[in-house]
């Protein structure tokens, strides 16, 4: 039987990494080519289907009907192929995730896990970033996050990851001095700890216990929440957090004040951009992160 004639691996790369970055220019930095280079790889390989996968306008690149079918077509076998090569070389590169996560969620739930991750993909490799506004840089020096949100944007993809109560967490000492049910007058003279990604939490357990009028002594805002627990087992004030964190920092210094159990407008999200998906790396996370059910 005659071989089959391969098309040019180098020219399809060009063509699947020109799709899923939405962008030729992407592509090209990507693949560390010029865009006229990029452009050349590409028109061999429609030379070599024997059909236009783009049409061409200044700068963009869209698509043709007989580009999409030959994606389609195409991109399950290609993903195939890279898995296939990477479970059989020894030199393969490392595959790399640029990952946004929340300080508490980092080292409550995700860290305690990622030894088993690195098990199942052990070329899997993932740079954190703890900083500011990781929703609004996901797609530019994020390639995900883990996020608290009340909803994250549309345009991206997005996996609930839980449900919450707020709690008022405070030190077991202070909760004896309040006492078990709750006083407005006792409450205004406490200061209030809230987390500078839980603003509405505050509001929703005042509502709760029927304290929509408090004003307490002061508010201290923390961007930590690691922090904010470690202040609130000190005495310095009492902690708006959800019941999730209370339960993970096993800390015997903390205490749910009152015991109460309010509805929290947040959760924790996992976002990328959808395209970001068919990016192996990305979806290797993804994929474990939801059976991992962390």
């Amino acid at each position: 039987m005659p071989s089959r004639r391969l098309p040019p691996l180098r020219a399809l790369e060009a063509f699947m990494r020109t799709v899923r970055s939405g962008s030729a220019r992407g592509a090209a930095d990507e693949l560390g080519l010029s865009p006229s280079a990029l452009s050349r790889r590409i028109a061999n390989l429609e030379e070599f289907v024997g059909k236009k996968l783009f049409t061409r306008a200044r700068q963009s690149m869209q698509l043709t009907d007989d580009g999409q079918n030959f994606y389609e077509a195409v991109s399950p076998h290609f993903d195939a192929l890279a898995r296939a090569v990477e479970g059989q070389s020894e030199k393969i590169s490392l595959l790399r995730l640029h990952l946004g996560v929340l300080p508490l969620f980092g080292s409550q739930r995700l860290f305690p896990r990622l030894a088993e991750l690195r098990r199942l993909h052990p070329l899997l490799h993932i740079d954190i970033d703890t900083g500011p506004h990781l929703e609004d840089r996901v797609g530019d020096t994020l390639d995900a996050a883990i996020i608290l949100s009340k909803g994250p944007e549309t345009a991206l993809h997005a996996v609930r990851l839980d449900y919450n109560k707020v709690h008022a967490i405070t030190s077991r000492a202070l909760a004896e001095q309040l006492g078990d049910a709750p006083d407005r007058e006792r409450l205004s003279r406490q200061t209030f700890l809230i987390h500078n990604e839980l603003p509405d939490s505050f509001t929703a357990w005042k509502r709760a216990l029927d304290l929509e009028d408090l004003e307490p002594a002061a508010i201290d805002h923390y961007d930590s929440g690691q922090l904010l627990l470690a202040a609130a087992a000190e005495g310095l004030g009492i902690a708006i957090m959800h019941d999730d964190h209370l339960r993970r920092a096993d800390d015997n210094r903390l205490t749910n004040l009152y015991g109460a159990k309010v509805e929290s407008p947040y959760s924790y999200w996992f976002v990328c951009k959808p395209t970001a998906l068919e990016d192996r790396p990305v979806r290797l996370f993804h994929d474990w992160l939801v059976q991992a059910g962390l």
